[in-house]
């Protein structure tokens, strides 16, 4: 395998704490020299030499929460072209949820997700398996055969537990057989039939609306059952600043908590719903600017640890209908640095800390050997132009369902090269 150096990058590693004019060198699918330091090391023999002009090279995006069609509904999306636009948007690892047809709940779908990736995915394509057979909430799958299998995490994906001791039994499991536990969290007697955020908006709309109360206080009751039973916890997806308190109350005791966030959720609000544009029908709902604000600053002190594009893909039938029909969810792969960028340009995040909770932290949670530029580290890493403007164009997206919150939005930032083990797999 050939080895290239890209000269006179911006490189950000937030794993070092790098963010400073350098040099990447790549050989053999592995980062052999990142950094200042790495200019006074010479290239390689025969390598190629690329200067990317003062573009960032950032370390490959880790997104860990993705659901895809395949099985069962590759018209919405299969692993392949969910690993396209996983390229385009700079992802070089993505963790897939298990809601699919069948779902994985068993080492035969562990295998298979693993070997269809092997054979048409371009990026690092990783399982996560169901915490109960089915997605029911009643039976506990073999969690050690699934972990052995190459499971990266358990979870029931859109799904909440309700049962609380199959969820105790669940989390000592998980601490047994030291596997992350993730679970996105809402009461489904108080969200009931609710469609967006509760409050005024959601009553000038005529919409029946979801409380904040709604995923707050599953999300506690699974946090004390985190501290009885001390096993990794990770809040999939909160979107309130009460999940935020409480998430932050859980790490001053020690315990071994962390929380995501989709980027809908740091960069939209429910007025985005608009004129009942179901696009923006998510579950949780799209909340208020004051929760919005909260969200990014939970992000910058650390509380919430990783930022996720909770990429959904739907199709026509389940989006054209009212919005109290529609189907809940948005893509989101070839937009979440964009999106997140947003951030950087307008000074409410740092970019050191934008890419840290895009790809070395969900790498470090998950356990995958990802999300880094040090040397020896999988050369899995995006060439962005920080400034280069855009617009998401329908027509423009691989992913094989077109359901955006950000259709026709105006981005700056765009990821003009993506690298999976040295091997160029998106460019531009």
């Amino acid at each position: 395998m050939s080895a290239v150096v890209f000269e006179n990058a911006r490189v950000i590693d937030p794993s070092r704490g790098l963010d400073e004019i350098g040099t990447v060198i790549v050989k053999d699918g592995k980062i052999a020299a990142s950094g200042a330091e790495a200019r006074n090391q010479g290239a390689p023999e025969g390598a190629e030499r690329i200067d990317v002009g003062g573009k960032a090279i950032i370390p490959g995006l880790v997104d860990a929460r993705v659901f895809i069609g395949e099985p069962g509904a590759e018209h919405r999306e299969t692993i392949a072209s969910a690993s396209q636009a996983a390229a385009a948007g700079g992802v070089t690892s993505i963790i897939m949820m298990p809601d699919t047809d069948p779902v994985i709940d068993d080492v035969a779908l562990v295998e298979f997700v693993k070997r269809t990736a092997r054979d048409t995915a371009i990026v690092n394509v990783h399982p996560a398996a169901a915490i109960t057979r089915g997605l029911h909430g009643e039976e506990m799958t073999e969690v050690g055969l699934l972990k052995e299998a190459g499971a990266v995490a358990i979870t029931e994906g859109r799904k909440t537990i309700a049962n609380t001791l199959l969820m105790r039994r669940a989390l000592t499991y998980a601490r047994d057989f030291g596997v992350v536990i993730a679970h996105e969290t809402h009461d489904p007697y108080l969200a009931a039939n609710g469609v967006m955020n509760e409050g005024l908006f959601a009553s000038w709309l005529g919409l029946p609306g979801v409380p904040r109360e709604a995923e707050v206080i599953p999300l506690e009751r699974d946090l004390r059952l985190a501290a009885l039973t001390k096993a990794k916890y990770h809040a999939a997806q909160i979107s309130t600043a009460m999940s935020a308190e409480a998430i932050l109350r859980a790490k001053d005791q020690g315990l071994p908590v962390t929380a995501g966030i989709s980027i809908n959720h740091l960069s939209l609000n429910e007025n985005d719903v608009g004129e009942f544009r179901t696009f923006f029908r998510l579950s949780p709902p799209l909340r208020t600017e004051e929760d919005r604000l909260a969200m990014v600053e939970a992000v910058r002190a650390g509380v919430i640890d990783l930022v996720a594009s909770a990429h959904d893909p739907q199709d026509v039938d389940t989006k054209r209908l009212p919005f109290s029909d529609a189907a809940a969810g948005a893509i989101g792969l070839e937009t979440l640095l964009a999106a997140a960028l947003r951030l950087y340009h307008n000074e409410s995040l740092p970019l050191i800390r934008i890419i840290e909770v895009l790809s070395t932290a969900p790498a470090r949670i998950f356990g995958l050997d990802a999300g880094t530029l040090k040397p020896g580290a999988p050369a899995d890493l995006a060439i962005v132009d920080l400034d280069e403007p855009w617009i998401v164009r329908e027509e423009d997206l691989h992913s094989r369902s077109k359901n955006s919150c950000f259709e026709g939005a105006r981005f700056q930032g765009r990821v003009i090269q993506t690298m999976v083990a040295g091997k160029t797999k998106f460019s531009i």
